[in-house]
């Protein structure tokens, strides 16, 4: 109870219930905010799933002898595996939820290998956000920085993405 009165749950009028979870527009994302994904620790699992997913088959990620007499102290992780993991993280924010409408492009830096047990976490900034030519969206950049568990950065890339704009 609260106070003298029962809190009554009643159902919504139809239409009048939003979207369980709704993304920014590319109005609401202003250039200089920033955000930090969750965390995600990278299993062997993890690596064998994605070496057979994709076809990986470089010795330097099914060998870890290969790998250490190649300067490696660890099992390594494929850098197109820390880039996916990096945007799954993201996507998992749900920051695009619903108004991401395409990944239009980006470049891509490694600075520092990954292993199977690091936990990676990416920060991301927002660069540059602007209308596009045409339609209600707009075309915004980010800078994403992939840290792992020493806040060591260790991939750095820059997505373009088509965001739906606001009503």
């Amino acid at each position: 109870m609260i106070g003298e009165e029962e809190k009554v749950m009643t159902a919504p009028a139809a239409g009048s219930v939003p979207p369980l979870v709704a993304g920014q527009t590319y109005q609401e994302m202003k250039v200089g905010s920033v955000f930090r994904t969750p965390a995600r620790t990278i299993t062997e699992t993890d690596l064998v799933l994605f070496r057979q997913l994709v076809g990986v088959s470089e010795p330097l990620f099914m060998d870890a002898e290969h790998a250490r007499s190649v300067g490696y102290t660890g099992r390594l992780i494929p850098g197109m595996m820390v880039f996916s993991y990096a945007e799954g993280l993201v996507l998992q924010t749900n920051v695009l939820h619903g108004t991401g409408m395409a990944f239009m492009q980006t470049d891509l830096s490694i600075s520092a290998p990954v292993y199977v047990g690091d936990t990676l976490t990416v920060v991301v900034e927002v660069t540059e956000s602007r209308p596009a030519s045409r339609g209600n969206r707009g075309v915004v950049t980010t800078r994403n920085t992939v840290h792992n568990q020493r806040d060591e950065v260790v991939l750095t890339y820059n997505p373009v993405r088509l965001i739906r704009g606001g009503e």
